[in-house]
């Protein structure tokens, strides 16, 4: 498949280029005493990537120990409630274990450290599913684990929190700033400079610098790779639409990875929060322009001063000031639309897909959930796929406190 000048049937081999770059995205901008580092992570994932054993390892941790595959569930009873005839499904990654999308990369980065000789993963964290499944994934490998949360939102996410400290992680409070995402991946980065010998930064999502995003990418794709399969034995043919939630945006790009190259409409959702106002919202694609943060470029929210902007969501994995570079890449080519729900939409799919389907998502999928219910409003026929990346035991007593039962 063709789309303005790419070829999808090779997209995924040819991008990033080798020096991480989509298109004049991604790269490296990172201080001269990490280069090393991030070379020798480069060069160690380029050759394990390959190797026979180190495939074979994570395909058994994946079946195992996470649970995989994943299911896709028919939403009939909700796509009967919007009326048109359009039907939804969701791709299951909230059964994944530990509850998300993030244990897809972790186990693969925490295999990493551990072919790479290194004893402590380090990373950030933000509604608390990546440092749940770093957690996981080090106590499964037995490394030592950091991991980096503003105050915020270790106020926000207390349950996944408590269960971080269950699985023997060090949880290091992050009180800079807005204490949130951004502020804790600045934590990370800053201990990893000091820490980079006998440690590997695990990043969170498709963002940072290369190898980052091209990592996190291939090590995700499994979701776009079985739901592909699974929804094409389900049902005899592609969806029409697929959809997921984007802050970083792994879990988006491991949907997306699987259907890039199909004759299917790619839709990408970012948290418009309280409104376009700046400082309301994480919608950094819709609203942001090109610039740099933690050692990668992408489209970003600034402030007056250039600098990344503060932002907002009720959902604490998506208040990210930038997408991850990849995202900006398929934004500026057109083959993925990226559009906004804001809160109360959010919080209104959350109560929906729990009521009427018996499933509790994460407000972070629930981004995803909402734009899905809109999108088969506006169709007269067809099918929508909506990755749900995670599930949402973690925002429960949030939800009740701040919106109460509806």
């Amino acid at each position: 498949m063709q789309y303005n000048g790419i070829d999808f049937t090779t997209y995924l081999k040819n991008y990033p280029d080798k020096n991480g770059y989509f298109g004049k995205y991604g790269g490296a901008y990172i201080a001269e005493e990490l280069q090393a580092a991030m070379k020798e992570i480069t060069e160690a994932y380029y050759t394990i990537c390959k190797s026979a054993k180190f495939i074979s390892e994570l395909r058994t941790i994946r079946r195992d120990f996470q649970g995989r595959p994943t299911p896709i569930s028919h939403l009939e009873r909700l796509s009967n409630s919007i009326g048109t005839g359009v039907q939804l499904y969701v791709k299951r990654e909230d059964l994944n274990h530990s509850g998300a999308h993030k244990l897809n990369h972790c186990m693969g980065e925490a295999l990493l450290a551990k072919y790479m000789g290194k004893k402590k993963v380090i990373a950030e964290t933000g509604a608390g599913q990546h440092g749940v499944a770093l957690a996981t994934a080090a106590a499964y490998f037995g490394l030592e684990c950091d991991i980096y949360m503003g105050s915020v939102d270790i106020k926000k996410q207390a349950p996944n929190v408590a269960r971080m400290k269950i699985l023997g992680a060090n949880v290091v409070e992050v009180t800079e700033g807005l204490q949130t995402l951004k502020e804790a991946v600045d934590a990370a980065f800053a201990a990893y400079a000091r820490e980079y010998k006998d440690a590997i930064y695990c990043i969170g999502s498709v963002l940072g610098p290369h190898p980052f995003p091209m990592m996190v990418r291939d090590f995700q794709s499994v979701i776009g790779i079985e739901a592909r399969e699974q929804f094409l034995s389900m049902t005899g043919e592609l969806p029409d639409a697929v959809v997921a939630c984007v802050g970083g945006g792994s879990n988006a790009m491991g949907m997306f990875s699987g259907f890039l190259n199909d004759p299917v409409e790619i839709y990408g959702v970012e948290p418009l929060g309280r409104g376009p106002k700046l400082g309301d919202h994480a919608a950094s694609l819709k609203y942001g322009e090109e610039g740099i943060m933690h050692g990668f470029n992408s489209i970003m929210l600034k402030d007056e001063n250039g600098e990344p902007a503060p932002v907002y969501s009720v959902a604490s994995g998506l208040d990210y000031p930038s997408s991850g570079p990849e995202h900006a890449f398929l934004h500026d080519l057109g083959r993925v639309k990226y559009d906004v729900v804001d809160d109360e939409e959010t919080i209104d799919a959350f109560y929906a897909l729990s009521r009427l389907e018996g499933i509790i998502p994460a407000i972070e999928s629930s981004h995803a959930v909402a734009y899905g219910i809109k999108l088969a409003k506006t169709m007269g026929k067809g099918s929508v796929l909506i990755n749900l990346s995670g599930r949402g035991d973690k925002d429960m007593d949030y939800v009740i406190e701040k919106y109460g039962i509806r």
